[in-house]
C-alpha cells in the first residue's frame, strides 16, 4: 500500500511551552517571540512577512478552533551594521487569546509556504500525538526546539499519522488515487453499506492475512477502507456542491449547513461500524466464538461479547470465562461509556485505533480495570511506560482462545 511522507507537507517545526508572560495580553493586540536560535534555524535570516497562517487550538477532547491569520519573521535591527534582533510577530485572534501558561506552542512551516500555529493544553492526548508525529518526544522541557522534517524524522503517513493530520484539518493527497477510484467506480454516486465497503477493503488487499498478523491486518484494512471512503465521498460531495444550494431563488444556507453536518456525521459513524466489521473478520479467521451487539443489563449492548449472551445471562457460567470488548475507532473521552455495559465482567477490554492517548487517561483506565487494546503498529505512538501495559490484537486473541478452550475441557 503506497503512502505519502510527512515531508510532503511540512519542512520543519518548532515547539515550546508557553510562559505566563507570553500569554498575558499586551496593551496592543500584537504578540512577538524573540528570535531564538531554533526559530532562526527554521525561518532563516531573511525577513518573511505576512506568511499565511492557520491558527489552531485543540483541547482535551480535540475540539478545534481554527482561525486564518498571518505571522511575520523579521530582524528589528535590519539596518544596524552589527546587531540583529529577530522576532516572530502575529496578531491577536481567538486562538491566541485562549493560550494559557503551560500550553504547548507549535509553529510548523508547510511546503506550500504557509504556516500553522497549533496550541494544545498541557497533558492532552493531542499534544502527545503531535510530539510523536514530529519526533519531538525527547523534548520534555519544551524550550524552543527545532525539528526538521527529513531522514528518520520523516514519518510515513500511515493510519496513525493520517488520523492526527485529519485532526489538524489537512486534506491529504492519495498516492494511489487512480487505483482507488477504479475500485469505487461501481458505486456511482451512492454510498454502499458499511459491511459491503468493509468487504471491498479486505478483498482489495489479498496479501494481508489476519491469520499471519492480526494486528497488521486490522490496521491495513481500516486504512484501505478509509482511503476508499474518502475517494467516493470526494466524488459525491463534489457533485452535490456543483449542483448548488438554492431555495426559492436565494442561497440555501441552512441546506448547505445541514449537508456539511451530514458529511461529518457519516464519517464518524462509518468509521465505528468499519472497525467492528473488520474485527468480526479477525475473529472469524481465528475461530473465535462471539456475539456482536447483544444485550446485557439495562438494555446495554457491548460491541462484542464472548462467548455470547446465553452464557452471559446464565449466572452459573463462570465470570472468568466471559469477555467483553468495546471498540471505538477514536476514543477521546468516551471510554467511560463501556464501564457499565456488562456488569458481570469486572475487567473489561476496549480496542481503539487512536494514537498517543495521554498518560492521565490510560492511568484512569487502569484504575477502572479497563484494559486498552491497541494494534501493535499504533503502540509506537505511546510512551514506553504505557506500552508495557497495553495489549495488542494478537494477545487479545490468545486470551479469547484460552478462555474458549476452557469451555471444551
Amino acid at each position: 500500500m503506497k503512502r505519502g511522507q510527512l515531508s510532503d507537507y511540512f519542512e520543519g517545526i518548532v515547539v515550546k511551552r508557553l510562559s505566563a508572560v507570553e500569554t498575558t495580553p499586551a496593551l496592543s493586540n500584537q504578540h512577538e517571540f524573540n528570535g531564538t536560535a531554533p526559530l532562526r534555524q527554521m525561518m532563516g535570516d531573511a525577513d518573511r512577512r505576512n506568511i499565511p497562517t492557520r491558527f489552531i487550538w485543540l483541547g482535551q477532547e480535540q475540539e478545534a478552533i481554527t482561525i486564518e491569520g498571518r505571522v511575520s519573521w523579521y530582524d528589528a535591527r535590519r539596518k544596524h551594521p552589527t546587531r540583529t534582533e529577530y522576532r516572530l510577530y502575529y496578531d491577536s485572534n481567538e486562538v491566541t487569546e485562549m493560550m494559557a501558561a503551560g500550553d504547548a506552542f507549535f509553529l510548523a512551516m508547510c511546503r506550500d509556504g504557509s504556516a500553522m500555529v497549533i496550541i494544545t493544553p498541557d497533558g492532552t492526548t493531542i499534544q502527545n500525538q503531535l510530539l510523536w508525529l514530529f519526533a519531538l518526544e525527547q523534548q520534555p522541557e519544551f524550550q524552543f526546539t527545532f525539528q526538521e522534517v527529513k531522514g528518520n524524522r520523516n514519518v510515513e503517513l500511515d493510519f496513525a499519522a493520517r488520523y492526527i493530520l485529519d485532526e489538524l484539518g489537512l486534506e491529504l493527497e492519495e498516492p494511489e488515487a487512480g487505483k482507488l477510484d477504479d475500485l469505487v467506480e461501481k458505486f456511482g454516486l451512492v454510498f454502499p453499506t458499511t459491511r459491503l465497503f468493509s468487504e471491498l477493503a479486505r478483498s482489495s488487499l489479498p496479501e494481508v492475512s489476519a491469520l499471519d498478523d492480526p494486528d497488521l491486518a486490522l490496521v491495513e484494512w481500516m486504512e484501505r477502507e478509509e482511503q476508499l471512503f474518502r475517494r467516493l465521498e470526494r466524488r459525491i460531495v463534489a457533485e452535490r456542491i456543483g449542483s448548488g444550494f438554492q431555495l426559492a431563488g436565494s442561497v440555501d444556507i441552512d441546506g448547505f449547513l445541514s449537508f456539511s453536518l451530514s458529511v461529518q456525521n457519516r464519517r464518524k459513524s462509518r468509521a465505528g461500524y468499519a472497525l467492528e466489521n473488520h474485527l468480526e473478520a479477525v475473529f472469524r479467521d481465528h475461530g473465535i466464538v462471539y456475539a456482536r451487539g447483544s444485550e446485557t443489563e439495562n438494555r446495554n449492548k457491548p460491541d462484542f461479547l464472548f462467548p455470547g449472551p446465553a452464557e452471559y445471562h446464565d449466572l452459573s457460567f463462570p465470570e472468568n470465562r466471559l469477555t467483553m470488548l468495546g471498540s471505538k475507532s477514536t476514543l477521546k473521552d468516551r471510554w467511560r461509556q463501556v464501564l457499565s455495559e456488562a456488569e458481570r465482567i469486572s475487567e473489561k477490554h476496549l480496542l481503539t485505533l487512536e494514537p498517543g492517548i495521554s498518560e492521565n487517561q490510560t492511568d484512569e483506565m487502569r484504575a477502572k480495570r479497563l484494559q486498552l487494546v491497541i494494534p501493535q503498529r499504533i503502540q509506537t505512538s505511546y510512551r514506553p511506560e504505557q506500552r508495557s501495559w497495553l495489549m495488542n490484537v494478537a494477545e487479545l486473541l490468545a486470551l479469547l482462545q484460552s478462555r474458549q478452550n476452557m469451555l471444551r475441557v
